[in-house]
């Protein structure tokens, strides 16, 4: 288990053992009784050394007045184990199998609120900048090759752009538009169909010009899938939030992030800028 897993974990045990002193358990063992259990279940639990079930979670709450706390829990314990996933070892047969991985949650998202302050975000990338994106990563994880079939997968994504009402609220930092990938016939394409996407009636695409005021740090990236669950990258590993917390604290940066955002003919000119920086430097 990861440490991230395992700090989880043990937050979630001090969280339950607050609940059974503030019920007026002193002991784990009269508290066992009361659940049925074998008091080392309880003790296991409170401190990090055993993942509690979703029942265990329902019969814990209840017997200390504390139902209210379940959805919450749960969520925790569904991504205890998956809350932090390194690269190597998602990446460790390519790039492909993590394509895949991808495509039942955005089948099942209606609302997506991403923010990417230097990169074009994967769903809207042709294919030669998700080509060129997928060999930075093969360089760098020294992972194997598979970059076409990773493309294709990634590509399959961008069915889901056309398909149900699904909306997509997309901001990019202005950087995104400059962070030159792939060379200037790949970047000045990419940019071009970023314009062609503005014009989908489902997509809305904010982007933060580098010298505005700004009500929050930018920060890293993330993606937020309805309100269900967060993905964040790093360069290590791959977190999932899932807490209705935590998520509402990303919802929270996402609306803050909007308001420094520009859209539509703003939003263009900034593109235009960047396309013709572009152009002078094949001059």
């Amino acid at each position: 288990m990861s440490n991230r897993a395992q700090e989880s974990r043990a937050a979630l045990g001090a969280r339950l053992r607050i609940f059974r002193r503030d019920a007026g358990y002193t002991s784990g063992r009269a508290f066992a009784a009361v659940l049925g259990w074998h008091e080392s279940k309880v003790s296991k639990i409170e401190h990090g050394k055993q993942n509690p079930s979703e029942e265990d979670i329902r019969a814990w709450c209840e017997a200390t007045g504390q139902s209210e706390h379940v959805p919450d829990l749960i969520a925790t314990v569904r991504h205890i184990d998956e809350l932090w996933l390194e690269w190597r070892q998602q990446l460790k047969t390519g790039a492909e199998s993590r394509q895949k991985k991808s495509l039942p949650v955005y089948a099942k998202t209606n609302l997506f609120r991403i923010w990417q302050p230097n990169a074009i975000w994967g769903t809207f990338q042709t294919a030669d900048y998700a080509a060129a994106i997928f060999q930075q990563a093969v360089r760098f994880y020294e992972m194997p090759n598979d970059t076409e079939a990773a493309v294709a997968k990634r590509l399959e994504r961008q069915r889901y752009l056309y398909e149900g009402s699904r909306r997509y609220h997309v901001i990019l930092g202005e950087q995104a538009l400059y962070s030159n990938v792939g060379g200037p016939d790949v970047m000045r394409s990419q940019l071009d169909r970023l314009v062609a996407l503005m014009g989908l009636a489902r997509v809305s695409v904010g982007i933060i010009p580098k010298a505005v005021p700004t009500d929050i740090w930018l920060g890293h990236s993330f993606s937020m899938f309805d309100d269900r669950i967060v993905l964040v990258e790093t360069f290590s590993a791959e977190m999932t939030v899932s807490q209705p917390r935590e998520i509402e604290l990303y919802a929270k940066a996402f609306a803050l992030l909007k308001q420094s955002a520009v859209y539509g003919e703003p939003a263009m000119a900034l593109i235009r800028s960047a396309i013709d920086h572009f152009n002078h430097q094949e001059r």
